[in-house]
């Protein structure tokens, strides 16, 4: 049995979040789903060690809130819902600060890692330009771009976790897929994805597990298919929902 990379016992925050139980092993691509304030983000918020709320979070047979900033960094990357820094700098530069936490990263292995998280994300064209310069869903798949390179695996030995708050905000269609493909291939490598999304297709063919949230609770937790029976999914969004396929591919559409 794969080993746990994360354990969340009885964690929650008072006033947002309902205390629940979790755990997710290497490699997994876990969604959060739920409509918006149901307790997502906060979620998120405490399973990156950021938020100290009730409960434990345990990572590497630690408990996160006794890991002090720099390993916390190694470990997990978190990508959350923000604007733009108020300061400038050059895309190349923003991403540079990503790896601030790997001193001993080779420099061909960065150039490789930048080179081939830029060509998916299709941000190569961007490096020399001002962050405050970019359209939203141009910064946002370059703070994606950051994000995936802190927790590199060829960069990064050390890395386990990479928690992403509805990294699809801002993106078209073509560019949403390409962020998946960069999320399947991270995951691939061994790291654990745990994000947030709003698009109930995409969890049905993403996701390996999914944990629903109804105001402030977590609801229901497990296999995928499981857990979006349309039913259940009705009764929390709250509007009709059937589900299809099409050359093998899952989806749900939803009925005013």
């Amino acid at each position: 049995m794969m080993q746990s990379v994360l354990i969340a016992q009885q964690v929650g925050l008072e006033g947002r979040l309902a205390p629940f139980c979790f755990s997710v092993s290497q490699g997994e691509i876990v969604h959060f789903i739920g409509p918006n304030g149901s307790g997502k983000s906060t979620a998120l918020s405490l399973l990156s060690g950021l938020v100290e709320g009730a409960g434990q979070v345990t990572m590497k047979g630690q408990l996160l809130n006794e890991v002090d900033l720099p390993t916390l960094a190694r470990w997990r990357s978190y990508l959350s819902q923000q604007d733009k820094p108020a300061f400038s700098i050059a895309v190349h530069h923003y991403l540079s600060l990503s790896l601030s936490a790997l001193p001993n990263a080779k420099v061909d292995d960065i150039e490789t890692a930048v080179r081939f998280i830029s060509n998916t994300l299709s941000i190569t064209d961007k490096w020399s330009r001002d962050i405050q310069h970019l359209s939203g869903g141009e910064w946002q798949r370059v703070r994606l771009a950051a994000a995936c390179l802190q927790v590199w695996p060829s960069l990064n030995p050390d890395a386990k976790l990479l928690l992403l708050d509805e990294p699809a905000a801002a993106l078209d269609v073509g560019q949403e897929a390409a962020m998946y493909q960069l999320i399947r291939h991270v995951a691939a490598q061994g790291i654990t994805i745990i994000m947030a999304n709003h698009d109930l297709s995409r969890t049905l063919r993403e996701a390996d597990t999914v944990l629903l949230f109804d105001q402030g609770k977590c609801i229901a937790q497990g296999e995928t298919d499981i857990v979006m029976e349309t039913t259940r999914l009705e009764s929390v969004f709250t509007t009709k929902i059937r589900r299809f396929e099409v050359d093998g591919q899952a989806g749900l559409f939803f009925i005013d």
